[in-house]
């Protein structure tokens, strides 16, 4: 079992009970052949199956792939992390045809939600896209962090010649690229991506696709501080992804930036047992 201080996921996809076989599903279908055993995409499995792995804290979100969705999405998840009694960080929902972005942003941030979820490939647009780089400039505007989706060998929206202008047009943007800034190709995304320093990466959905010294290589490429660890839940059990962490050898320090310090600095986010009280969403 891992020896670190604290861990925190943050890397969540939840979704309403009466939605989310079907939203699990469609995930499935996305990622065709990827994905192992698969959880219900519920908040109450995760919290449960989390606080069993030893996960005592959660970054929570949701992908709109309508504009209209954008509202009842980030309501759900601000209510999810206000009943979590502090174990959920809270992320907002954005889409780049919406109409009004900038009400959107501040409406999820009225709510308690402390940054942005986008994901180019499921949403269809090219993170270097006029309306996406609205986005990204509102959150820059705001001081709030993005997670983004980023990389996929079979599609052009998030790769890394897609990310890069975004970096460079945004120094002060708090940009997170999910799954080592790309899905697929992990190494040649690190290769590009990693000069940046306005970028972190989560390990999320990437295990299934390395060797722990490969993983290993790809933290210390981009440097622990900036690695924050991430299942992509209801994908992965937590608990086969903790037990690949271990595998890799790293550090005490840098496991202890991977498994929680990252992602807390990056989020704001303290814990009880440390003397404060956790920030909830």
């Amino acid at each position: 079992m891992l020896q670190v201080k604290h861990i925190i996921n943050s890397h969540c996809h939840i979704y309403p009970e009466k939605i989310a076989h079907k939203a699990v599903a469609a995930v499935d279908h996305f990622y065709e052949d990827w994905l192992g055993e698969l959880n219900d995409g519920t908040a109450g499995t995760l919290l449960r199956t989390g606080m069993e792995a030893g996960i005592t804290h959660f970054i929570v979100h949701s992908v709109a792939t309508k504009p209209e969705q954008v509202g009842s999405i980030n309501r759900f998840i601000a209510s999810a992390a206000a009943a979590s009694e502090g174990h959920f960080t809270g992320l907002g929902a954005m889409h780049p045809d919406s109409a009004d972005m900038e009400g959107d942003i501040d409406g999820l941030i009225a709510l308690g939600l402390k940054g942005v979820k986008i994901h180019p490939d499921i949403q269809e647009f090219r993170a270097d896209s006029k309306n996406a780089m609205r986005i990204f400039e509102l959150c820059e505007d705001r001081g709030i962090p993005i997670l983004v989706h980023t990389g996929d060998y079979r599609y052009d929206y998030s790769n890394p010649n897609r990310i890069v202008p975004v970096l460079k047009a945004f120094p002060r943007l708090k940009f997170i690229g999910a799954h080592f800034g790309g899905w697929s190709i992990w190494e040649e995304a690190a290769a590009v991506l990693s000069d940046f320093p306005n970028i972190c990466v989560d390990t999320s959905s990437s295990f299934c696709g390395l060797t722990p010294e490969r993983a290993k290589n790809l933290v210390r490429l981009y440097g622990s501080e900036r690695v924050m660890f991430g299942t992509d839940y209801p994908l992965w059990p937590q608990k086969d992804e903790l037990a690949f962490l271990e595998r890799m050898e790293l550090l005490p320090e840098e496991l202890e930036n991977v498994c929680w310090k990252t992602c807390a600095e990056l989020f704001g986010i303290s814990f009880p047992e440390d003397g404060q009280k956790t920030v909830q969403a």
